[in-house]
């Protein structure tokens, strides 16, 4: 998390400790001490939840203090005593986040969710208390208006840019009327995306299809095998158990040849956080959207589109819609002549059927067995999670030197984390890795890479970053290891894709280090390591079966290849409706009344979103939007574009070429956010990307 994207300060708490009590509670806390851990990675084992509520307290007020003197330092500004000054500032703070918002997203609680509600509005209000300082802001404000008289480094111009440009959007020139009213609403804001997220979480992990063993026709042996350790573990002995959590999820709606259980199981997770009762999101992101409104009205702007894309590279409503715009109708066409292949093998199979959202899955991995003689669960024994990790670390070596060596006493939050020191090709420590891949209950669903601590280098302290990766794979059964799909071999080295963005990152100040750049770029670096998983080449690395330890045979790799463009039409248009959906949202220039459910009806028919297909989320578990992706999400279509382009200098030069990987670790990986995003991608190919070698590697042209 970086300091610029959410400062973590704000009014102090009122403690009813005495002094004695809050020296004893320091003395016993954690965050009050030196970690004597290896690299400083947080003791976790010592952490109880009851030592984070008094860290953020005392955080906060020091991180305030901190601020206060900025502010009212009697000297004329300079970068170092204001900016600078800033970014050294918060210690504590960070200290308690970055180990707290871990959790929160990769292994949660009752306690913690509880301490996240009471501290999510104070966190806000902390926020405001720094960037709605007028003080602080007329610092600030005079190093920018005298710019260009100063003598500042590239990384300190686009880092002073950036704070100025964050007052501004924070609401600093705003009267003090608005400014009040501007801190209600982040406020408001900040509890209901807490209790959205609670709410998806609660709701996926409610649902259950328990199920007898004449219901699992056409489930592989694995499968079933998963589903009956999910219901031994529930307490359901001799059941078989599926969820609405996607390692559960998508084999059974691929497999099973019951169509009204796939309708069951499918429908239970397109209608989380829309079931009604206390769980239902729907009024919850009326809300969020209509707030979002009112506080971009009051900054100036028409719609929070406008808003939220100022500082993107595709800076306006109207550039958005024109990319979408330019991809949908190939997208669309291809998805159409996919459902007629699906609805012409059930009329073959004497069904006659509609196609619908849960029949996709299942009619695709037939088509592909029958067109492609390629089958997923021919695929997956040369995919143990294993391999494909060490097929990541392997591609970090050959293209960047990195070395990744696991290490047993390394601090850890669960113990299916699994830890590693990561050296360049000197030898020398450049940053801690964490993977943490596999589902638990007390994960959020999907995956996600972040960090622990930031990489900086102020006046000579280099600090090494740590960076983790979340997932939600099956784990191992009893007999068979943890066996990726294609889709999570992806997932994986796309995640891995911003780990490394994080640990190459070679920058000054921790809030414009790693992934710290425009959200429509920082998908990019993440999504071009998607491109290496399925060469001939990269597989002879890693695809090993589980059992003989034979590498992936040609023909296998060959129809793998064949089929590279299979279902593309779907995959293309079940995210762009999710993004077409999100802009909706955030371009409505009036409150929102319409029912929910209504509008995304509405927004679905306008763009002839076809019914075999759903949004990849819906309204009431999209979670990207109600987060840091609101009129964001088109950013992996964005970033798409950049990669294909990208990857195609490696196709040019040799997939492992090192002046292609040097040039790229230079001008992207090293960078952080510390220059335009448009220009760090012209240093390193020499021109701007084009959106077409996106449609040609999907197979649209």
């Amino acid at each position: 998390m970086k300091k610029l994207l959410y400062v973590l300060a704000a009014g102090v708490l009122i403690s009813c400790q005495t002094q004695s009590e809050n020296t004893d509670m320091q003395t016993d806390n954690p965050f009050y001490q030196e970690w004597d851990t290896p690299y400083g990675v947080p003791p976790f084992g010592q952490i109880k939840n009851k030592h984070y509520s008094p860290a953020f307290e005392d955080g906060m007020a020091q991180h305030l203090k901190e601020v206060e003197a900025i502010a009212g330092n009697p000297d004329a500004p300079t970068f170092d005593n204001t900016i600078e000054a800033f970014e050294k500032s918060g210690d504590l703070l960070n200290k308690v986040s970055n180990v707290f918002f871990t959790l929160t997203g990769a292994h949660t609680n009752d306690s913690i969710q509880a301490i996240q509600k009471e501290i999510s509005p104070l966190l806000s209000a902390h926020n405001d208390n720094i960037f709605l300082n007028s003080n602080f802001f007329d610092r600030v404000k005079a190093l920018y208006e005298d710019r260009e008289n100063l003598v500042l480094t590239i990384e300190q111009n686009k880092l002073l840019e950036n704070y100025y440009n964050r007052f501004i959007r924070s609401g600093a020139a705003l009267d003090k009327e608005q400014k009040a009213r501007m801190r209600e609403i982040n406020e408001r804001i900040s509890v209901l995306q807490v209790q959205f997220g609670e709410n998806v979480l609660k709701e996926e992990n409610k649902f259950e299809l328990l199920l007898e063993e004449d219901q699992l026709d056409g489930l592989p042996e694995n499968v079933k095998t998963a589903g009956a350790e999910a219901a031994a573990e529930k307490g359901y002995e001799g059941k078989y158990l599926f969820t609405t959590h996607r390692p559960s999820l998508y084999p059974f709606i691929t497999y099973s040849e019951n169509r009204e259980l796939r309708k069951q199981l499918k429908m239970g997770y397109i209608m989380r956080g829309d079931n009604g009762g206390e769980l239902d999101n729907k009024e919850i992101l009326r809300e969020i959207v209509n707030l979002r409104l009112e506080k971009a009205n009051m900054l100036g702007f028409d719609t929070h589109a406008d808003y939220a894309l100022q500082d993107r590279m595709l800076n306006t409503p109207d550039k958005v819609y024109d990319l979408l715009d330019k991809v949908w109708p190939a997208a669309i066409e291809a998805a159409k002549k996919e459902r007629d292949l699906m609805k012409a093998m059930s009329v073959e199979e004497g069904l006659d059927i509609d196609i619908m959202p849960w029949d996709w899955w299942y009619y695709a991995e037939k088509i592909k067995v029958r067109d492609y003689s390629l089958d997923e669960s021919e695929i997956s024994p040369y995919l143990m999670v294993d391999n494909v990790i060490n097929g990541s670390f392997i591609l970090a070596n050959k293209l960047f030197g990195l070395t990744f060596e696991e290490q047993t006493n390394i601090p850890k939050y669960h113990p299916d984390v699994r830890t590693y020191t990561v050296k360049n090709e000197n030898g020398e420590l450049v940053g801690i890795y964490l993977s943490d891949w596999f589902y638990r209950s007390s994960k959020r669903g999907g995956a996600w890479m972040s960090n622990i601590r930031e990489q900086s280098n102020m006046d000579g302290n280099e600090v090494i970053p740590i960076i983790y990766n979340v997932g939600n794979f099956n784990k191992p059964t009893a007999d068979k290891p943890s066996l990726l799909s294609m889709d999570q071999a992806l997932t994986l080295f796309h995640e891995f894709g911003h780990a490394l963005h994080g640990l190459l990152s070679e920058c000054t100040y921790p809030s414009i280090s790693g992934t710290a750049t425009p959200r429509d770029f920082v998908e990019f670096p993440s999504q071009v390591m998607e491109n290496w998983v399925f060469e001939p080449e990269m597989l002879a690395q890693y695809a090993f079966h589980y059992e003989t330890g034979e590498v992936m045979p040609d023909d296998l790799v060959q129809k793998i290849r064949k089929a590279g463009t299979f279902n593309q039409g779907f995959g293309t248009v079940e995210y762009m409706a999710a993004s077409y959906l999100d802009m909706a949202y955030h371009t409505i220039t009036e409150p929102l009344a319409m029912d929910i459910n209504q509008f995304e009806d509405a927004a679905m028919n306008e763009i002839g979103l076809i019914d075999a297909i759903v949004p990849r989320y819906r309204s009431t578990y999209f979670r990207h939007i109600t987060g840091g992706y609101s009129a964001g999400y088109y950013s992996y279509l964005n970033s798409e574009i950049m990669d294909a382009d990208a990857f195609a200098a490696f196709k040019e030069n040799g997939l492992f070429d090192e002046t292609t990987a040097n040039a790229f670790r230079e001008h992207i990986l090293s960078r952080g956010g510390t220059m335009d995003a448009m220009e760090m991608y012209v240093n390193f190919r020499g021109r701007k990307p084009s959106y077409e070698g996106l449609l040609e590697r999907r197979g649209f042209n």
